[in-house]
Parts: C-alpha cells; structure tokens; sequence
C-alpha cells in the first residue's frame, strides 16, 4: 500500500477553521500572564495604601466610636509624628541604596544624653539640644566614613556603631532612667501647641518638607539617587559617590538625634532604651513607603505612608483590646509584608 503523506489533523479553536492552538496544556494564556503582571504592578505601587485602607476600615467597624473619630486620628498623627522624623532620615542613606542598623540606639543615647546636658551640666535648652543633635550629626559622618572610605559593609557598619553607641549609653547613665530638673520649659518643645496644632506635628512637617527638597530639588539629591541606582555608573558621571553616601548617612543620623530630643521632651526623662524600637518600625515604614505611589522606590512621602500604616495598626490593636505583645507581632509580619511589596514593585514595575 503507499505510504499516506498527508499532515496528521489538529484541532482548530472554535470559530477559527484550520488554525493550531495557541497555548499548549498547563501552560498561562499571554493574557493571563499579562493579568498576572498587571496585579504585580498594582500591588508594588498601590500595595501599602491597600493595607491602609482595609485596616482603616476593619477597625472602625470593630470599634466605630472610639477609632472611627477626628480626637483619636488627631492622636494618631501626633503619636507617630517622631518616629516619621526618624524614618524620613532612614529613608535618605536606604535611597542611596544603604542601610543604617543604628538610628533606634543613636535615638536613644541622644535622648538620655539631652537630659543630662540640662539636668548635671546646667547648659540652656538651646546649647544642649545643638550639642546633642551635632553629636548625632557626628555618628552619621562616621558611619558615612566606615562604609565610603573603609569599604566596611554598611549591614555591619552600622550595627558596630550602634553597639558602640549603646555602651557610651550605659556609660554615661549607669543604665538608670535621668530625671529632668528644668522640665517645665524642655518638655514644652514637645507637648505645646501653636494655634491649635501640636508642636511635633510641626516640627514634623518642616523635617519632611526639607528632605523631600533636598532629595528631589537639590543636585546632592539626585547625587543620592544615582548612587542607589548604580554606584558605579554615578561614579563614571562625576558624581562624588562617597561625600554623597556620607552625607547620607549623617541626615539619617541627625534625623535620629532630633527624635531623641523629641522623645526625651515628650517624656520628660531620659530613658536607656526609649528609642532603640524606632529602628524596625523605621525599616517597616521606609519598605511600606516603597510600594506607596512608586514601583518599589523608596522616597519621602511613601515613608509618610509606612509610618501612618503602622500607627494605625497599633493603634487599632489597642482599640480592640489586643494583648500588648500583638503589637509586636504586627509589626514584625508588616515588615516582612513591606519587603515583599517593595519587591515585586521593583520586579514588576518596569513592566
């Protein structure tokens, strides 16, 4: 018998006589990985406002006339208005493609260190509060040195300098609590008002509007952001890569000295720990605010965001009645949410 040439016979998608299948088993249609990366997108940029939104919502049907009402979103930004200053300034050396594992202990050793400035050496507030943030300033260029200059990774770095910081901490304090001698007129900087709004709110405000110019109007900040891009490649366009990633560093550092202060006027103490938390709420933050309104980009306004996600989640767990130890919990899973996000922002967002 001859041989039968003819071509074995395929099965044409309805309405398309003669044509092959597009796609074979087991296999996405284009479409759906097209629809697939379009939710990748969506999360990377819209992701952090999502979870905000929900929590916003959630908690004011659980508890509608105590979280659902101006006096306690008024509290809310007025609580988280330091940790905002200290993770707008993280924000500045994680731009440039840097981390600093030091902010929380340099807070906290500004803060004891104010009050016994005022307390034991009797300087005026101003004079202190100069000296203090200049001490803090003075961190930051070290760490900014450690990690340009020595090549030190910056991981490693800044959590030396952190140790570091917290043993200069109990040495000058003992590990004990300072207690403030003139607490009338330092504790006033924090808890006074002008025309009805809260001084940290204030202060605040200044601090985000002056990094967000400098980050976005200023030849040092786009300095930074070439560097967080590729420092090679700003180092081949002129741009001093190490002064810039110093610079970095001191904001960062400085921004934490300046919540130190804060903290230690809203207290009216001087407490061995009271800042060392601001380091993982501040990496949350800053990681939150990357998938806020960017792909995967860390910059000042995000930040913002991260920071009022999380006041919102503690505070809605206290609303509730949560246990004091779920706030940690929140705040550990949110982190490793904000990572996620700032992700596939980063993976996705160039299409």
């Amino acid at each position: 018998m001859p041989a039968d040439h003819s071509l074995p016979e395929t099965s044409a998608p309805a309405g398309v006589p003669g044509a092959a299948p597009s796609t074979q088993a087991g296999y996405p249609s284009p479409s759906a990985r097209e629809r697939r990366a379009m939710l990748m997108r969506l999360l990377g940029t819209y992701g952090t406002i999502i979870v905000l939104g929900s929590m916003l919502l959630i908690f004011s049907v659980l508890q509608p006339g105590t979280f659902a009402t101006i006096g306690n979103f008024r509290n809310i930004i007025n609580d988280m208005a330091i940790g905002t200053i200290v993770a707008a300034g993280l924000t500045v050396p994680l731009v440039a493609g840097d981390f600093d594992l030091s902010i929380g202990y340099v807070a906290s050793f500004c803060g004891l260190l104010v009050v016994g400035l005022l307390s034991s050496s009797g300087l005026s507030i101003p004079l202190a509060i100069v000296l203090v943030v200049g001490l803090g300033t003075l961190i930051g260029i070290v760490n900014g040195i450690v990690v340009s200059k020595i090549g030190v990774n910056a991981f490693i770095a800044t959590l030396g300098t952190g140790t570091i910081v917290v043993g200069l901490n109990y040495a000058y304090s003992g590990g004990i609590p300072l207690q403030l001698t003139q607490s009338r007129e330092f504790t006033n900087i924090a808890i006074g008002r002008i025309a009805g709004v809260p001084h940290l709110v204030i202060i605040m405000a200044v601090v985000l509007a002056l990094l967000w110019v400098i980050l976005n109007r200023t030849v040092q900040g786009q300095h930074i952001k070439a560097i967080g891009v590729s420092p090679e490649s700003a180092r081949r366009a002129g741009v001093a890569v190490d002064r810039s990633r110093i610079v970095a560093f001191a904001i960062a550092s400085t921004c934490a000295a300046i919540g130190g202060v804060l903290m230690a006027s809203n207290l009216g103490s001087g407490q061995v720990t009271a800042g060392d938390g601001f380091m993982l709420t501040s990496f949350s933050a800053a990681f939150l605010g990357s998938a806020a309104l960017r792909e995967g980009q860390f910059h000042i306004i995000g930040t913002l965001i991260g920071v009022l996600t999380v006041a919102v989640g503690n505070n809605g767990l206290a609303m509730i009645g949560a246990p004091i130890f779920t706030q940690f919990l929140f705040t550990g899973c949110l982190l490793v949410v904000a990572v996620a996000l700032g992700g596939i922002g980063r993976r996705y967002g160039r299409g």
